[in-house]
């Protein structure tokens, strides 16, 4: 059985079809991103898998318990970085993982800091111990890392992949950074028109594959230039919709 599994689903709202059909599942162990432009029901997807949203047609399955990670790390400011991630505990044996997650996520040494006192970037791995916490089989994934400076994106990035791969979940991502995407997914699922639709599934794919689903192009590479021979530089390297 796969991990994940949606089909045909579809959301309305407002009398405005979001998405149409959609179809796609994520294996057991795989790392899956669902890519495309803003406003094309990315989100709501995962909305809909964790049952705050309520799709219009179709179905879905989630095979084990799964926790979400949102684009805002939504911590409690009265709570220190310890107490928000024991929030989401059950019962004393997850209290008790908490401080090997901590550690997992690199925030041993701030385990009594306030939200206040944390960057965006440590905030985040804070809401990511607060999923594990429960040891969930599946993880939602919604943006995680849309906030945070570029340098510090890598940084999570390879510390999420990491997790993912040394527990053995199962998870999927939704983004529109197609970097983000190609680094870190298994297979990426490419939605685009209005409604939305599965306009391409990548297995492994590199950035060029991503960008031709998107329905952009490349232009000539970059030449770097000094001086006086800037003006007979080349264009930059850049991808123009097709």
């Amino acid at each position: 059985m796969n991990a994940i599994e949606l089909r045909g689903l579809t959301k309305t709202f407002r009398g405005h079809t979001v998405f149409e059909k959609l179809s796609l599942h994520v294996h057991r162990g795989e790392l899956v991103a669902i890519l495309g432009p803003s406003g094309c029901g990315k989100t709501t997807i995962l909305r809909c898998l964790s049952s705050l949203t309520k799709p219009d047609a179709g179905w879905f399955n989630v095979d084990g318990e799964a926790a979400i990670v949102f684009q805002e790390p939504r911590l409690f400011g009265w709570l220190d970085v310890h107490g928000n991630v024991a929030f989401g505990a059950r019962d004393n044996a997850e209290r008790a993982r908490i401080d090997g997650l901590l550690a997992d996520v690199g925030l041993t040494a701030a385990s009594r800091k306030l939200p206040k006192e944390l960057s965006g970037g440590m905030a985040q791995r804070v809401a990511l111990a607060r999923a594990l916490v429960r040891n969930p089989s599946v993880l939602l994934l919604d943006e995680p890392f849309a906030a945070v400076d570029a340098l510090r994106r890598y940084e999570l990035q390879r510390q999420l992949r990491s997790i993912v791969e040394a527990r053995g979940l199962s998870a999927l991502l939704v983004t529109h950074d197609v970097d983000e995407a190609v680094f870190l997914a298994d297979r990426i699922f490419v939605l685009g028109g209005s409604p939305a639709t599965i306009v391409a599934e990548l297995h492994k794919p590199n950035r060029d594959d991503v960008l031709g689903a998107l329905g952009f192009s490349p232009g000539p590479p970059e030449v770097t230039c000094h001086g006086k021979d800037e003006a007979a530089a080349g264009q930059k390297d850049e991808w123009v919709r097709a």
